[in-house]
């Protein structure tokens, strides 16, 4: 056998199921992690011990020759899931690994994670038990951190002196808000560039978001409009002008149906590059299909967490616009001066 290989195994097989699919922005080069629908692909069932040619491999309870991982020299990537107590102390041993996704487990201390200090990729999806972050701020070459459903967790200050951290996502689930006690800890994550949030509340005060004036490398923020307070997110916008995603306004338009794109519309005859790349109101079907939002299903959704919205052929959707307009620009201009104060001390 030449080159190294990937720990395969038919995923039928398998009793180990997982319902989400892959929330990584693999946009850029901050992932190589396999996206989660491939992970069963890569059981360590049968494999020979201590091979060299597996780089790849997935364990978990049911697995009898887990231990076997420990003997693979060249292994880059591990996945836990539903891990025992005893596989979770056993890989802060393993030197090698560079990409770690455990998934669905209750440690109740991620200290067995500071050892393997060339981890350089971390998921951690369904994992509960701990509130200490700690040592994750401790990996001195963590590049990318994918945080979901961490239930014990809402201070998120142990991430602070994760120096080399580029791609930091905190997600909730669909019944579930991850709380955020403050946003201080961004003040340590000097080499940021992509900041993300998915189903979060913030339970400090305006201006809880500061902190994020910090990341002057930021390139990307996904924050859904709704997650935090209005005036929040205007003093985003002051402070990370100019960064993709940090642009909201006081209100969009939503289509609650679709309709398909008429064959007279413009945009019929446009390319799908064109299409994705100017015309983000257009969706793009697998079958080839472009639909559009419905104008009889349109609402504008107003910025902020609880903000409201009107249906767009509402008699009061005009004048409530233009209340929450003038509502937004002054939340701009305090802060805009907040965020000079800041700068200039």
């Amino acid at each position: 056998m030449s080159g190294r290989i990937e720990c395969r195994h038919n995923p039928g097989a398998s009793n180990m199921r997982h319902h989400f699919g892959d929330f990584l922005d693999r946009d850029g080069s901050y992932w190589t992690i396999v996206p989660n629908r491939e992970r069963y692909a890569h059981r360590i069932d049968d494999v020979p011990e201590a091979s060299a040619d597996i780089i790849i491999t997935t364990i978990g309870k049911e697995d009898e020759n887990w231990a076997r991982v420990l003997a693979f020299p060249n292994l880059v990537e591990l996945t836990l899931h539903e891990p025992t107590t005893e596989q979770l102390t056993a890989i802060g041993a393993m030197q090698s690994i560079k990409r770690l996704r455990i998934t669905h487990a209750r440690p109740q201390t991620l200290d067995f994670i500071r050892p393997m200090r060339g981890v350089e990729e971390l998921v951690l999806e369904y994992v509960s038990g701990f509130s200490d972050l700690s040592p994750l701020g401790a990996l001195p070459n963590l590049r990318a951190l994918h945080m979901e459903n961490l239930r014990r967790v809402s201070s998120f200050s142990g991430l602070a002196g994760a120096a080399s951290l580029k791609y930091l996502a905190i997600y909730g689930t669909t019944d579930w808000e991850q709380p955020i006690d403050d946003f201080e800890f961004l003040c340590g994550l000097p080499q940021l560039e992509v900041f993300a949030l998915w189903q979060a509340k913030c339970r400090a005060p305006y201006p809880a978001m500061l902190p994020a004036i910090h990341l002057r490398r930021l390139k990307k923020l996904r924050i859904h409009r709704s997650y935090l307070a209005t005036d929040e997110f205007a003093l985003l916008e002051e402070a990370l002008s100019g960064v993709e995603g940090a642009a909201w306004g006081p209100f969009e338009t939503v289509a609650r149906s679709q309709i398909p794109l008429p064959a007279d519309d413009a945009r019929a005859g446009l390319s799908d590059d064109v299409i994705r790349a100017n015309h983000p109101e257009v969706s793009l079907h697998y079958n080839g299909q472009r639909f559009i939002g419905d104008p009889a299903s349109q609402w504008f959704e107003f910025t902020g967490r609880a903000a409201g919205r009107v249906k767009c052929s509402s008699p009061a959707a005009e004048a409530k616009c233009l209340q929450k307009s003038q509502l937004y620009d002054g939340m701009k201009q305090r802060a805009r001066a907040l965020v000079e104060r800041e700068r200039a001390a």
